[in-house]
């Protein structure tokens, strides 16, 4: 782990950048939950940010990774830290109810710059690191997930419940401009050929899009994956605070606790995905199976200790199903495409996330907590399971094809 950061020092930049990020923006986050929670005592004020947190990815992402593909993307990432600021610090200003349209403003503005970052930085990803560091780099990127899971939900409370509000929206302002000065030092970034030269005389932008999608089994086998499982992850997102706070009565501590063990799991799957060579899609398609039958054990578990050790699994597997089909994606998606596809997988993802989210809501006005959360986990493995069937069919198909040649 510490060898890849030292011998990739742009990753390494990109790697701290995004922690750095990461661990401020969970600061923010609780803050300003508490903040509105305080100020309106409603949960539909919590429901309007989350939405507005989503909403922008279906509108900017696709255009951020369009961005990234006619400009240097280490520009995109500084500017969007730097013009971040501001809103990250306009939560200071609001005191009292009648203020509250500053947080939904600039919840706003603030997820419209992470859609534009996020898929910029995604595509700039490849390019700080040799070809066979792929897999290895996306499990960096579980690692960095999981730390701003430990760190920064766990220390934003104790932060905001100790300090205040204000000291962790100043940290987020903080953390923006740190990582703005980081990314300004990235060297050797590939410089991005003018794609409309590069495409004269050839098909059109999105026609080529449309050509290495159908000429690409694997990208096709991802892109079901990402549509599919995007609808039933929403379920996890909701039950987790559900199981801390109704299922096993331990509040905010349970909240944080969970958390911690995503954390603790998405930190530990780089000790096996690291090592992972070949048979990426098979393995991510595995450990879907198995994230599902973690989430199924946990619908019926009824021990506190057991279900800390459940969720380290399930994004144990999760972190590892994740970082098999990003690395397929990196390797199948042609780099002067990058950008615009991490865009629209991005938009897609989170739009889909979002609509799961909402209905998972509706859902736990009629059925219990566990019931969702056993539906949930069937959904991956059976999601899992046809997945696996159209692999071997198709792997099946190559091999059939090879034998019936002259």
């Amino acid at each position: 782990m510490i060898l890849l950061l030292r011998q990739n020092n742009s990753y390494c930049k990109l790697f701290f950048s995004g922690l750095i990020n990461g661990i401020g923006d969970r600061f923010s986050q609780v803050a300003m939950l508490t903040m509105l929670l305080t100020l309106t005592g409603s949960g539909l004020s919590i429901g309007v940010v989350m939405m507005l947190r989503l909403l922008p990815f279906l509108l900017f992402a696709p255009i951020g990774g369009r961005l990234s593909d006619f400009f240097p993307r280490k520009r995109i990432l500084v500017i969007t830290d730097l013009g971040r600021i501001v809103f990250a610090l306009s939560f200071l200003l609001v005191q009292s109810q009648s203020e509250i349209w500053i947080i939904y403003l600039s919840a706003f503005i603030l997820a419209v710059g992470e859609a534009i970052y996020s898929p910029a930085r995604t595509s700039l990803v490849p390019f700080s690191v040799s070809k066979e560091n792929y897999g290895k780099v996306n499990s960096m990127e579980q690692v960095m997930t999981g730390i701003v899971l430990i760190f920064g939900a766990l220390a934003g409370g104790i932060v905001t419940f100790i300090l205040g509000s204000n000291i962790a929206f100043w940290l987020n302002g903080i953390s923006f401009l740190i990582a703005a000065l980081i990314n300004a030092t990235i060297k050797n970034e590939n410089k991005v050929e003018n794609i409309s030269r590069k495409l004269k005389g050839e098909n059109t932008y999105i026609s080529q899009i449309k050509e290495v999608i159908k000429n690409s089994f694997p990208l096709k086998l991802i892109i079901i994956y990402i549509l599919l499982v995007s609808l039933i992850t929403g379920i996890d997102n909701i039950l987790i605070s559900i199981y801390a706070v109704k299922i096993f009565h331990l509040g905010e501590f349970g909240v944080g606790l969970f958390y911690g063990a995503l954390g603790i799991g998405l930190f530990c799957s780089f000790y096996l995905t690291s090592y992972l060579r070949s048979r990426f899609i098979l393995t991510g398609l595995l450990c879907l199976g198995l994230e599902g039958t973690m989430l199924v054990i946990l619908s019926v578990n009824s021990i506190v200790t057991l279900a800390f050790i459940i969720f380290c699994l399930t994004a144990f597997f999760s972190g590892t199903c994740n970082t098999c089909f990003n690395t397929m994606l990196m390797k199948n998606i042609p780099e002067q495409l990058r950008g615009t596809l991490f865009g629209v997988i991005q938009a897609v993802s989170n739009t889909l996330l979002a609509i799961s989210m909402f209905f998972a809501g509706i859902l736990l006005g009629y059925v219990s907590p566990r019931v969702l959360g056993f539906l949930g986990g069937v959904s991956f493995v059976f999601i899992s399971i046809i997945l696996f069937i159209l692999l071997i069919s198709h792997e099946y198909g190559i091999r059939l094809r090879k034998k019936l040649r002259p």
